[in-house]
């Protein structure tokens, strides 16, 4: 539902107090009729819509590149989102969510695992967005390399930079999603502060909890088990545990000047989802209106309803 007012709201604002000002009544009821008939004028002048059936189909053209950063290493697929869920369920979770209520920016897809890539360039199409999004997968575990969090910072920047010099118009919003940990050699992380300069809004979002989760992987032989490592102190082989590092992802944070949310569930995303469709301009061309159906007839029915009661009682009383 969208609103398309006829008069500015503040001019037709002031419109009204002055109406109810000039024909304000001393009898209760009679002012209170004129209350319901000026707040009705406030209403019809609003030109509610609502989405008709056609429009369905169409898209909203919001002026927003949205870069989905996605990590896909083995932790993701710990089993504590949401009690016993694994993150990257709810990170598909989340992901389709924003491209829901999203729909109309363009958006591309980062993933990084043992290499950063780009699966979706920036597109509107949200079949391929969705297809991605539900058929993505985790890094094979015999072949996994460890987490790198600053793996993708090259490409994200460039995909940001391009997509800055192709039009400057454009806000661009960046989920950087990940649990935080840090497995491989390098334990040190190159700040992502050279990407801030691009970014208009977005969100770091953490998945996993402090307590952890084990990870269920497939075997050479097809078979599934939880991932092991071998303790050196007891020389024990024990189950693995995963647990969320919230410093690394508040530091990616910080350096991008975004908001950092730890998710556990989907509800989490919605107050930065509003406030970023909000600062996204929807404003519609009359070719984009004429997908919406008026609905401000409902209350002109009322509204002359009450005009002919006002007129019939003023002629009474002369």
């Amino acid at each position: 539902m969208i609103i398309s007012p006829i008069i500015p709201i503040w001019l037709m604002g002031i419109i009204c107090v002055i109406l109810l000002a000039v024909f304000k009544s001393k009898d209760k009821y009679t002012f209170i009729r004129q209350i319901i008939i000026i707040s009705l004028l406030f209403i019809i002048n609003l030109r509610v819509m609502y989405m008709s059936k056609k429009s369905k189909v169409q898209k909203l053209d919001l002026d927003t590149d949205i870069i989905l950063v996605i990590d896909k290493t083995v932790s993701m697929i710990a089993e504590d989102y949401n009690g016993n869920d694994t993150r990257l369920e709810g990170v598909k979770e989340v992901c389709n969510y924003i491209t829901e209520e999203l729909d109309g920016a363009k958006i591309s897809i980062i993933t990084f695992g043992n290499y950063a890539q780009k699966e979706v360039p920036m597109t509107n199409d949200t079949n391929i967005i969705n297809d991605t999004i539900d058929e993505m997968y985790v890094v094979d575990a015999n072949y996994a390399n460890g987490s790198i969090l600053d793996l993708p910072k090259e490409l994200l920047e460039e995909t940001l930079e391009k997509n800055y010099n192709k039009d400057k118009s454009r806000k661009r919003i960046v989920f950087y999603i990940s649990d935080g940990e840090i497995t491989g050699e390098n334990k040190k992380m190159e700040s992502f502060k050279d990407c801030s300069k691009y970014i208009d809004n977005g969100a770091v979002l953490g998945f996993g909890t402090s307590k952890g989760g084990k990870m269920q992987i497939t075997d050479w032989d097809g078979s599934k088990e939880y991932k092991t490592y071998f303790d050196e102190e007891t020389f024990e082989e024990k189950i693995g545990i995963s647990k969320i590092d919230e410093g690394n992802l508040k530091q990616i944070a910080n350096d991008m000047k975004i908001d950092y949310i730890h998710v556990e569930k989907k509800k989490d995303i919605n107050k930065k989802v509003k406030e970023i469709l909000k600062d996204a301009n929807t404003e519609l061309n009359d070719d984009k209106k004429s997908l919406y159906t008026d609905i401000y007839y409902i209350f002109v029915i009322p509204l002359l309803g009450m005009l002919v009661y006002e007129y019939i009682n003023y002629r009474r009383k002369l």
